[in-house]
């Protein structure tokens, strides 16, 4: 069975950026060595571009081979003009709105996310899934994300997107690994208490 890891940037209060979804504040923390972890660790959570722009598009995915991510964020891409924004993986958007996806790599999930969330944790092989956000999609999916991984960044933001979007529900995870860096950032990984 494969793993649904949430893995996401947060400021110390736990936004995933500001009223509008904006992370901006945080991007601008990431430091050599920070990056560095990154590439060495997670490099297919680097959209595309920016695997380009480190020289690292040829290094092979560790973790993820999919990608799940939702309309919001998909739209930052968008706007950039890029339709494809992991290429490197098998891309899925979670989109009620969106009725044609603008690349053949970028499959649109309408309909039953849940159940194809699923089905791509069923299948037989391959790397675990990476779920991108947003705040409203992490919500939705809670019940089947099997590990988080959270970029903290030392910034407060006050208010601003949570990083689940959903109603008050307690969800038990345990924490597996704690890493601190130079920049203030810090990176914890928990696992789903089942």
């Amino acid at each position: 069975m494969r793993k649904l890891t949430y893995f996401i940037a947060c400021s110390i209060d736990g936004f995933i950026g500001d009223p509008d979804g904006d992370a901006s504040s945080m991007i601008s923390l990431l430091d050599e060595e920070f990056l560095g972890f990154l590439k060495e660790e997670h490099p297919e959570t680097i959209a595309t571009p920016g695997r380009r722009a480190l020289g690292i598009d040829d290094v092979p995915n560790k973790r993820f081979d999919t990608i799940i991510q939702g309309r919001g964020s998909y739209e930052l891409a968008l706007k950039e003009g890029i339709t494809s924004p992991y290429a490197h993986l098998r891309e899925y958007v979670a989109s009620r709105s969106l009725k044609e996806s603008p690349d053949p790599n970028v499959e649109i999930i309408a309909d039953d996310l849940l159940g194809k969330v699923r089905e791509l944790k069923a299948e037989d092989s391959g790397l675990d899934i990476y779920l991108c956000g947003g705040s409203q999609l992490a919500g939705e999916l809670i019940d089947e994300i099997d590990e988080l991984v959270i970029k903290s960044y030392p910034l407060v933001y006050g208010s601003g997107m949570p990083m689940f979007g959903s109603g008050f529900a307690i969800t038990p995870f345990a924490l597996e690994s704690v890493r601190a860096f130079g920049n203030g950032a810090v990176v914890r990984t928990y696992a789903r208490k089942r």
